[in-house]
């Protein structure tokens, strides 16, 4: 059974929910407002599914939610954060404004975060700078779930890597894809709901391919997309997301003494460029050419058009969620 629910109501449910398990006023508004906007987005993979790894990475111990992060200013284009062991979100607030000063003044400008635990999907994060004008980048490492190309055990996260671009007049272009053939959330709704999983996804904890979701979490790995071809760019999440930030690697990740924490506690990195500083004409106008070509290709949906879809319907008719999830979040905003 679904029921629906106003955005302002799920944020302010979820608010609750998270300053009663530990977080600052700033931290469980952010991440409310996150969480809630998956939800509203049609994510449901990083929606309210997610309350229970993240209350329980909150209730161990495996994340401060108070953490106040530090930005250092390192680089005429460079800024480097320090998270202090709390949720990304609030260091790419505190960094928001002074990377995109950087940019503005420089062409370019790039962000790195260690010691931050990446919350929820990655077009959040990307898509206010697109609506500045910028390019975005944004490269993840995340905790060890894919086993490499050709290998036996996992190394890699699932290292989803994001991408924004403006557009004049509407909507930015944005997405974010796993380096993974599936996103761990994916995998996790799939095994609640007895599904099985397409060929390829997976291996179980004896490095057999299966379609078992469960044998994919208990024990097994995900496969990277494409074979050497993903596993080559989740290798470069690595490097892009952990090397460069001076964070753990996704197999260095160690949640072991944090039962039921789900948070991944990698590095980050996020890039971002003046478009106007390279295009020597237009850089809106080049894009639709560019948009229109596909669209009389055949392909009549760009990545992020149901997302934007769902979210004006979601604003105008209510959040469509689970009843029994929602009234689970009532009760443990009431405590």
């Amino acid at each position: 059974m679904t029921t629906t629910i106003a955005y302002d109501e799920l944020v302010a449910l979820l608010r609750q929910v998270f300053l009663r398990h530990g977080c600052s006023e700033t931290v469980a508004a952010s991440l409310a407002e996150n969480m809630a906007g998956a939800e509203r987005d049609g994510a449901h993979s990083h929606g309210i599914f997610r309350i229970k790894g993240n209350l329980a990475s909150l209730d161990t111990g495996w994340v401060d939610g108070k953490a106040v992060p530090v930005l250092e200013d390192v680089a005429p284009g460079m800024l480097r954060a320090d998270g202090r062991n709390g949720f990304s979100l609030p260091v790419l607030e505190l960094a928001r404004e002074p990377l995109m000063a950087k940019a503005r003044a420089n062409g370019i400008a790039v962000l790195s975060v260690r010691k931050a635990h990446h919350f929820s999907a990655v077009w959040p994060d990307i898509e206010p700078f697109a609506r500045q004008g910028f390019l975005a980048l944004a490269m993840i490492n995340s905790m060890a779930s894919v086993v490499p190309h050709g290998g036996h055990r996992k190394v890699y996260g699932t290292n989803p890597f994001g991408f924004a671009a403006p557009r004049e007049g509407t909507d930015p272009l944005v997405f974010d894809q796993a380096s993974s053939a599936m996103a761990n959330g994916d995998v996790q709704i799939a095994r609640r709901e007895g599904r099985q999983l397409p060929p390829g996804t997976g291996v179980d904890r004896h490095g057999n391919p299966t379609t078992d979701p469960a044998a994919i979490l208990d024990g097994g790995a995900l496969l990277p997309f494409g074979g050497h071809k993903g596993s080559s760019i989740a290798m470069m999440m690595e490097i892009m997301g952990a090397a460069l930030a001076g964070g753990d690697y996704s197999f260095e990740i160690d949640w072991s003494a944090h039962p039921g924490a789900a948070t991944p506690h990698g590095g980050q990195t996020y890039i971002l460029i003046d478009p106007q500083r390279g295009a020597v004409n237009s850089f809106a106008d080049r894009l639709e050419v560019l948009i229109a070509e596909i669209h009389d290709a055949g392909q009549s949906r760009l990545p992020g058009d149901r997302r934007y879809a769902t979210r004006r319907k979601s604003l105008a008719n209510g959040i469509a969620v689970d009843e029994a999830a929602l009234e689970e979040i009532r009760a443990l905003a009431a405590g």
